[in-house]
């Protein structure tokens, strides 16, 4: 190990300790091994030294005897950067899926929920869990009409995630995901009129949608290896910490858990889907307004957790800006975590002091 200035620094070497933000944000984990963009986000926080891997070669001549050592490792950092993932299995389980809950949908019309078969092509989409990231997932294929089932399927993976990452055993996290998938599943008995109407609802017309939580409820009070959380997901995920939600207009402390994680992945994904009123909203956007109704509306913990874990570790991902600018995310701050900084053109802009920018879209994940 050695301590190297930023201005010897060349592509390839390994970190060997964290390096850190001057103001105590995690900047680049312990393993990376360094990209040319990498040394320019060190540059642009004038972080003066880091700690590196030098392997067998003590540094030399300002580092020049290590550029051979370390070639190699370079290429094999650029090599894996840019191998495929795993997202095609990923991809290929999720239409599986996609498909499956299709037939649910007409099974449920028909008396019964094929709930062995679901709950075996949800574990196998979840056994691809790490090739899942809320915020930079797009369906490869989409129509607007199947909505309903990327939502709910979204949903579940996604509060599969909130469950863990709030801390609650592992026995609920797939009961969690269970409860994302068939939080809308009352939908079933909704007119189709009524379900892709793409103009405003009449009052009755609303009124009608609203009972897709109690007929979702009693679609899934037999139903088998899912808990009794899962049904009150179904019936509660629109009620809000202070009475305001619907149908029964619970307050906090009677809400169940599921229903409140579901309550916040619903929200995200229904406004970052597109459908068929209304084309699909940026993820940034989406999270800062589910922050501003978490006061009094959603369960703040959660929501707080769910916008720290979505927005973490999003380095390198290629981003629109509102102003029509294209560039890369290089740092996110945990306090202000949709408001990161951009890399465009070598110059660094902080969002959290441009109030007037804001991600309009993500273009790619790192």
């Amino acid at each position: 190990m050695a301590s190297i200035s930023i201005s010897e620094l060349k592509p390839g070497i390994k970190l060997e300790k964290d390096v850190h933000t001057p103001l105590g944000g995690l900047l680049m984990r312990k393993g990376t091994v360094l990209l040319p963009r990498d040394l320019d986000i060190l540059r642009a926080f004038m972080v003066p030294q880091v700690e590196v891997d030098m392997g067998e070669t003590e540094p030399q001549n300002g580092f020049s005897n290590a550029v051979g050592q370390v070639a190699a490792a370079y290429e094999r950092a650029v090599g894996d950067r840019a191998l495929p993932t795993k997202m095609a299995s990923f991809y290929e389980e999720y239409e599986k899926l996609i498909s499956l809950m299709k037939s649910a949908h007409q099974s449920v019309i028909a008396g019964g929920l094929p709930i062995y078969e679901l709950r075996n092509q949800l574990e196998a989409a979840i056994g691809h869990i790490k090739e899942y990231n809320p915020l930079t997932f797009v369906p490869r294929t989409m129509n607007e009409y199947d909505y309903i089932f990327h939502n709910s399927i979204l949903c579940a993976l996604s509060s599969y995630l909130l469950a863990k990452w709030s801390g609650l055993q592992q026995k609920d996290w797939m009961q969690a995901a269970f409860a994302g998938l068939f939080h809308d599943i009352g939908n079933a008995k909704i007119d189709p009129a009524i379900l892709y109407k793409p103009s405003p609802l009449t009052v009755a017309e609303a009124e009608e949608m609203r009972r897709h939580t109690a007929y979702g409820y009693q679609i899934l009070k037999n139903v088998k290896a899912i808990n009794e959380g899962v049904r009150l997901a179904a019936l509660q995920h629109h009620e809000k910490i202070d009475g305001t939600g619907y149908p029964l207009r619970l307050e906090g402390s009677k809400i169940h858990v599921y229903a409140k994680i579901v309550g916040i992945t619903d929200i995200f994904h229904a406004m970052t889907l597109r459908r068929i009123y209304r084309k699909a909203q940026s993820p940034y956007i989406v999270l800062e307004q589910i922050h501003s109704e978490a006061f009094g509306k959603l369960d703040p913990t959660l929501v707080r957790i769910f916008i720290q874990k979505a927005t973490e570790f999003h380095n390198g991902t290629k981003v629109r800006l509102s102003n029509h600018q294209i560039g890369e995310i290089v740092f996110t701050d945990r306090n202000q975590p949709t408001r990161p900084m951009v890399s465009i053109g070598g110059e660094i802009i902080n969002l959290a002091q441009k109030p007037q920018l804001y991600i309009e879209e993500v273009l790619s994940s790192n």
